[in-house]
């Protein structure tokens, strides 16, 4: 389990990753969520605008140390790294290139309880339609689930899942959800304006 102060200190990692020039790549989540239980699987693909080579998926756990994919974590296929996730996994990850250029970054959070909320790791923009869960690792007998937003009760769902029909910058914040199975961590949903140009 992450401290406070650990989160935060990540949060602002994200953040500041996130704010840095894009470098002509981006990390790609799938699927795209910021929790996952243990023992569950990700792929993060650095997609490079151009060539390829060079970059690398990285990671920064709480103990500050930088460490890439295929060293003692994950499973490099390509362009991806494929990773069966434990707890000591959660962090945050982006893709660095052998000139120290960076992606995007994001932070996931690898929980070894009953309930995570499955929320987008990557940025949702202004005006999409998001979907917040509360996911159990066994079927609850009643699936009703209050959802938070910065620590205040905002919705409870009889369903287990909370849609926003047209997300604003005032969505933007820290979401978790709890249930009579248990709470699940905290989890940082950015709001953007920018829609993705395709190239």
């Amino acid at each position: 389990e992450l401290t406070p102060v650990c989160w935060l200190i990540l949060l602002l990692r994200t953040l500041v990753y996130s704010s840095l020039g894009q470098g002509g790549a981006s990390l790609s989540v799938n699927p795209d969520r910021s929790q996952f239980f243990e023992y569950e699987s990700v792929s993060l693909s650095c997609e490079v605008q151009g060539n390829s080579s060079g970059w690398r998926v990285v990671r920064n756990p709480d103990r500050g140390n930088l460490s890439e994919c295929n060293t003692d974590w994950g499973k490099q296929q390509g362009s991806s790294c494929n990773v069966l996730l434990i707890p000591s996994y959660s962090g945050v990850y982006w893709c660095e290139s052998g000139s120290g250029e960076h992606s995007n970054a994001v932070n996931i959070t690898v929980h070894a309880g009953a309930v995570i909320l499955e929320s987008p790791a990557l940025p949702v923009t202004e005006g999409d339609s998001v979907t917040l869960r509360c996911r159990y690792q066994r079927t609850p007998s009643n699936p009703t689930a209050d959802f938070y937003k910065d620590g205040y009760l905002i919705r409870t769902e009889t369903t287990g899942e909370m849609t926003i029909p047209a997300v604003s910058k005032s969505d933007e914040g820290l979401y978790k959800c709890t249930n009579s199975e248990g709470e699940s961590p905290e989890s940082w949903m950015t709001v953007t304006g920018d829609r993705v140009e395709e190239e």
